[in-house]
């Protein structure tokens, strides 16, 4: 009788979990990528409305905020719907980007509502405080419900087996 190692024994039971935990890391990766570039366009946006040539929007924080989290929304969409959840997407775009607006709309009230605190409650109005409330506190809280969102009801078709083991 050949003797058997506990580690080839329990091999089969952690391959699975091994599997879906690199799946899992992929897609935190590649969620995090898109979330930066989303990022850039959303904090590039808005302090360019705010304090950029001409000042468009100066004396309209929340104005400047809203505007910057709609196109990062939509770099966002794209890049979660293409490349993040590629192998969770469903075959109905329209419903995905409806979803996808509800949850980023979701995302966009935490973040207007930590610049609208810091702002008007705590009375912080440099540009460093509006930024500091509205793309650090605001950006972390929104990330952590927009990620869990998009997984539980945008992107939220059953992966491909073959694709979660490549």
């Amino acid at each position: 009788m050949i003797p058997q190692d506990s580690a080839l024994v329990a091999a089969p039971v952690r391959g699975p979990r091994i599997a879906a935990a690199r799946a899992r890391i992929g897609e935190l990766a590649r969620f995090g990528s898109v979330g930066a570039l989303a990022f850039v366009v959303d904090v590039g946006l808005m302090n360019l409305l705010r304090f950029g040539p001409g000042e468009i929007l100066g004396a309209k924080p929340l104005t400047a905020k809203v505007v910057s989290v709609a196109m990062a929304t939509m770099v966002a969409w794209l890049g979660n719907r293409y490349w993040t959840f590629s192998d969770r997407r469903s075959s109905s775009r329209g419903r995905e980007l409806a979803g996808f607006a509800v949850v980023s709309v979701g995302g966009l009230v935490i973040a207007v509502g930590c610049l609208w605190f810091s702002h008007y409650v705590l009375g912080l109005t440099s540009p460093l405080a509006d930024n500091i409330s509205a793309n650090v506190v605001g950006l972390v809280l929104g990330t952590a419900f927009r990620y869990l969102a998009y997984r539980r009801f945008v992107f939220n078709s059953v992966p491909d087996a073959d694709l979660v083991r490549a």
